[in-house]
């Protein structure tokens, strides 16, 4: 009694934070909810091998904002919210999330995922791989459960994340316009799972194919609002109010839109003397903090941060005008809450 308890405070605590919920009744029935994806969650990753078990639950145990069950069960609202799939459901997208960190972490060499240690830390890289494709076993074990139609989009979106990493990893063949790349790897790699999520909470909600087509076209696009808003913070918040050090995407040189956009315009003999510099010192070390400060102060007063976030607010607005088919109502009103409050984080 005492675990399920804490479940349920747990998702209504989590509700909130992950998606806007101005409608008190729905947000009651979410948090219900996501309790019961956990404790399916806590069921799927458990095994009766010691080494696995204790590494599967690493990352489920550190905890997350469930952003993705949440999308699939906001969806499933639109229809029968109460359909018991939508629990499977929801837990195969947070499966796979999950899994892909694992993976996802090996590759970019996190120390920290979720405030805990990553498990490649904590067990080696070929442990986390290994588990990364375990859990992603256990997802395809129940998500076969839920018909042929959710299987393929499972394998398909799968299939996506992976080019999404490949593509990232690889960056952009000779000629490609590199912005365009970028915003086809956060389609494919973030945005994909997204869309997924909503697509299976309406299709398991019963929605009518324009409703399901509708939350899928809509998941995509705040997928990469979301990350290209994350790609202002990086730069413009303070490690106060982002819970990182702002800069910290630069010191690694990943590759993010502002860099990319100042790097366009160096390419297209666009650029000032002053430009050329700042990117000069960009692709440079940055392991020192003075001179990550510095960068970081000079892109925050750069034009190139504003267009990065004019197109967070373009794409977050795009995903809101996705919605016109859905009706009128609380959930309507917090999928559009979720895509102003990705164009409020970057402005």
């Amino acid at each position: 009694m005492t675990r399920a308890s804490d479940a349920s405070a747990g998702a209504r605590a989590t509700v909130p934070t992950a998606i806007p919920l101005s409608d008190p009744e729905l947000a009651d029935r979410l948090a219900g909810r996501l309790a019961q994806v956990d404790a399916v969650l806590a069921e799927a990753v458990a095994s009766t091998d010691a080494l696995a078990d204790d590494a599967s639950r690493h990352l489920i145990a550190a905890g997350g904002k469930r952003f993705r069950p949440l999308l699939t069960l906001l969806a499933g609202e639109l229809g029968d919210g109460a359909d018991p799939r939508l629990i499977d459901a929801a837990v195969v997208v947070e499966l796979t999330q999950v899994a892909s960190l694992y993976h996802d972490d090996v590759m970019d060499s996190a120390p920290v995922r979720r405030g805990a240690p990553a498990a490649h830390t904590v067990w080696g890289n070929s442990i986390a791989i290994l588990v990364g494709d375990l859990l992603f076993a256990r997802a395809s074990a129940l998500v076969a459960g839920l018909g042929p139609e959710a299987v393929v989009l499972q394998s398909h979106t799968f299939e996506r994340m992976c080019l999404g990493q490949l593509h990232e990893t690889t960056g952009p063949a000779a000629g490609d316009d590199a912005v365009e790349h970028y915003l086809q790897v956060l389609s494919d790699k973030t945005a994909s799972l997204l869309a997924t999520s909503a697509r299976l909470g309406a299709m398991f909600g019963g929605c009518a194919d324009v409703v399901v087509e509708a939350v899928t076209g809509y998941g995509e696009k705040v997928g990469v609002a979301f990350q290209l808003a994350d790609d202002v913070l990086d730069i413009a918040s303070s490690g106060d109010t982002s819970g990182k050090t702002p800069g910290t995407d630069l010191r690694e040189h990943v590759p993010t839109m502002p860099v990319l956009l100042l790097r366009r315009r160096v390419e297209r003999g666009e650029a000032t003397p002053s430009d050329i510099e700042l990117l000069v010192r960009l692709d440079g070390d940055l392991s020192d903090d003075a001179a990550l400060a510095a960068v970081v102060a000079d892109l925050r007063e750069h034009a190139v941060l504003a267009e990065t976030r004019e197109l967070a607010v373009r794409w977050a607005r795009e995903a809101a005008a996705e919605l016109e088919p859905l009706p009128d109502g609380p959930v309507k009103q917090a999928f559009d809450d979720l895509a102003t409050a990705l164009a409020d984080r970057a402005v």
